[in-house]
């Protein structure tokens, strides 16, 4: 059975929402894959978790208390090291499966050697029938920024394909251990936003293709965690977007981003927030460029 359905080890991370990973793990009860693990890894909640969260409840689920809160990429990195699947599934905790997603993931590494990382069609959880991600375009070198494809059209079936894509999404994506082992894990200096791009760009700079699964869809209830109006998001965005041009362009294309930035973005961005009165978010925004021209760009993965 083993070598027909290799180990998939899903890796989810609680902060704050033990009921909300509640329902994601109710959604994978339905899951008709037969060989996985679930890793709830939680990162340092206010509420100890396990008073809500019983993985004796669940099928296949373990609990996982990293005492920290390691962000995104620091998080799922630790629950890598608990994992013991072939592939590794990272799953955002607001986010609720459908029961052939595994199956229908593990395809596009059937089909193409080269594949090492796939993700799926992404719908809003409300509607559910509004498609949030069905693959990336290319980053785009000048604003250091990338448009989602199919992002809130309706799903009429008009993206049910398999095909490369230039980047995975966070929220859902399968990841050969062969790809981790080769390129290393996600790059712990963002934390917050944008690690996924950068490790998109150094596993397809590996040789390796990304793949969207259009055959299969997950629904994200998104930003639960940081929610949509945070000052924070507002800044990690803003500083990672900074970093990840810094790591992965150099010369005239770094030169023509921070050009951009300077003339085009900095200005707009500081004279909306004025307009608003939102001060909290034009401090969030600045101090997200502050932090990049105090820091190095490099720091260990």
């Amino acid at each position: 059975m083993q070598n027909h359905f290799p180990l998939v080890s899903i890796i989810t991370l609680n902060y704050h929402q033990a009921v909300v990973t509640c329902e994601f793990l109710e959604s994978c009860r339905h899951l008709t894959y037969p060989n996985y693990e679930i890793l709830v890894c939680d990162m340092k909640s206010d509420e100890d978790p396990r008073e809500i969260i019983h993985p004796e409840n669940y099928p296949h689920t373990k609990l996982y208390c990293s005492g920290l809160n390691r962000g995104f990429a620091g998080g799922n990195n630790w629950g890598m090291q608990f994992a013991k699947g072939e592939y590794i599934l990272l799953l955002n905790n607001d986010t609720e499966v459908t029961p052939d997603l595994i199956g229908n993931l593990l395809i596009p590494f059937e089909i193409d050697k080269r594949a090492g990382v796939v993700s799926p069609k992404i719908n809003y959880f409300d509607p559910p029938d509004k498609i949030q991600y069905a693959g990336f375009n290319r980053m785009n070198p000048l604003t250091g920024r990338t448009k989602t494809i199919g992002n809130k059209e309706k799903d009429r079936g008009q993206y049910d394909e398999i095909r490369p894509t230039f980047g995975a999404h966070g929220a859902a994506m399968m990841v050969k251990r062969e790809v981790i082992d080769k390129v290393g894990r996600f790059p712990e200096r963002f934390f917050l936003y944008y690690e996924e791009w950068d490790w998109s760009t150094r596993i397809l700079k590996a040789g390796y293709k990304i793949y969207f699964q259009g055959l299969v869809t997950v629904y994200h209830k998104e930003s639960v965690s940081v929610g949509k109006g945070n000052p924070m998001k507002e800044y990690y965005l803003t500083r990672n977007r900074i970093l990840y041009m810094r790591r992965n362009s150099h010369g005239i294309r770094f030169l023509i981003f921070s050009v951009f930035f300077t003339l085009f973005t900095l200005p707009k961005t500081t004279l909306k927030y004025l307009f608003k009165g939102d001060l909290i978010f034009l401090k969030a925004f600045l101090k997200g460029i502050n932090d990049n021209l105090r820091t190095s760009s490099h720091s260990p993965v």
